[in-house]
């Protein structure tokens, strides 16, 4: 199964389906979906915040004219397509429209180092040539081409870092490679590749079921992966290192919570460590309040921890919603460093999420209700007070240079 640093986003974008709602399907006429079109026009405007924030209301009118005369020449994939552009358009990371359960995955894992793509793992053992390649082409679409259709796709007023991190889900997504033309058949791609030599060859690659991708076991270019992707099933894992005397806490999701976080401090008052880590990179949100409340507020206390150079956040492109407001209130409530790439969502923004089915395809469109500023002056971003940039030598060895970094890190002499 993809680890936890991956599906921190892709839980983002997918809709559950609870017993007795309706399942979402592209398969439904070109009337019913000029329907849904004229629904979501009309309502998301209404519904959101501040709807005009990014794009203005004569744009977002001619680009919902523009979807409609073409809806007759799409197949559902293309029209779920257009839908999901109009909200990035609109701009906040929290408007979206979840695609239906089947989205086309095919069995690569695929990340970004600098402006390469490379495959990270996968699920077929045909497939082991492709580990560490770097994505040249997709069926005739230059890697160019294809990143901007994609990145086209991805919330237009948020931070470059947001977009890059969620196409990685979608670039091995055949729901969206077919909606944009990218590929011809949804259930079958090919990817053209290039090894570290530059040598390129081709594979060719076939969609799995939703059954099916929850049984896959996937190959890794790494033969151990790193402390940040170990027990990747835990909501908060946290653990003492005796050699760096710190305790490292991965924060992954605001599940029990409450327990959670007491069982760490549990280990902090027993371990009187010289470091802690609280690493946000994998955490795709909650509700910040409870960990302002459970983490922040008691951390707050920990005179010895609350200290330059001895409390560590660690943030990326991943950290996002209730993470994001929780390391801008690390920052601005405690002695931490922030340590990582920065944080694609701004921090002031809209969030607060509510939904609406839409009336035919049942399609999940989700829209902010509120705005939030984390951030009192500065540029709209989180950026780590040390960034370190992902690097592809150091993750096929599986390392973990940002925390190796705070492991490192000699923190300032204390004054008594």
């Amino acid at each position: 199964m993809r680890d936890q640093f991956f599906l921190a986003i892709v839980a983002v974008l997918t809709a559950s389906t609870a017993a007795g709602q309706a399942v979402a399907t592209l398969e439904i006429t070109k009337p019913k979906w000029h329907e849904d079109l004229k629904f979501y026009a009309a309502e998301l405007p209404k519904r959101h915040i501040n709807a005009f924030h990014h794009i203005s209301r004569e744009q977002l009118e001619a680009e919902v004219s523009a979807l409609d005369r073409r809806i007759d020449a799409l197949d559902g994939d293309g029209v779920f397509v257009g839908l999901v552009h109009l909200a990035a358009d609109i701009g906040d990371g929290h408007t979206n429209i979840a695609p239906p359960d089947d989205v086309g995955e095919f069995p690569l894992d695929v990340r970004r180092f600098g402006d390469d793509y490379r495959v990270v793992a996968v699920a077929d053992a045909s497939l082991k040539v492709a580990l560490g390649a770097r994505i040249v082409k997709i069926h005739d679409t230059p890697f160019a081409r294809a990143r901007e259709l994609l990145l086209s796709l991805t919330p237009q007023d948020e931070n470059p870092n947001l977009g890059l991190a969620r196409m990685e889900a979608t670039i091995t997504e055949g729901l969206y490679l077919h909606g944009l033309g990218i590929i011809p058949d949804r259930n079958t791609a090919h990817y053209t590749l290039a090894d570290d030599d530059g040598k390129p060859f081709t594979i060719e690659v076939h969609a799995t079921s939703l059954s099916e991708s929850k049984k896959l076991e996937w190959n890794y270019v790494f033969q151990h992966p790193p402390l940040s992707r170990q027990i990747s099933d835990a909501a908060m894992y946290y653990q003492y290192l005796p050699d760096s005397r710190t305790v490292y806490c991965n924060f992954r999701r605001y599940n029990d919570i409450r327990r959670n976080a007491a069982g760490l401090f549990e280990l902090v008052k027993l371990q009187h460590p010289d470091k802690l880590v609280i690493d946000l990179r994998q955490n795709g949100g909650g509700d910040y309040t409870m960990g302002q409340h459970w983490l922040i507020d008691p951390i707050k206390g920990l005179t010895d921890l609350n200290t330059r150079g001895h409390l560590f956040i660690l943030i990326g492109p991943y950290t996002y919603s209730a993470a994001m407001s929780n390391a801008a209130q690390f920052r601005s409530q405690t002695a931490a460093m922030l340590v990582g790439e920065p944080i694609g969502e701004k921090p002031n923004s809209y969030q607060e999420v509510k939904e609406m089915r839409l009336p035919n395809s049942h399609l999940l469109a989700r829209y902010s209700v509120k705005e939030y500023k984390f951030v009192e002056s500065g540029d709209n971003i989180i950026r780590p007070d040390q960034e370190i940039d992902r690097d592809w030598e150091t993750y096929k060895a599986g390392r973990d240079p940002v925390l190796e970094w705070v492991f490192e890190y000699q923190a300032p002499a204390r004054v008594h």
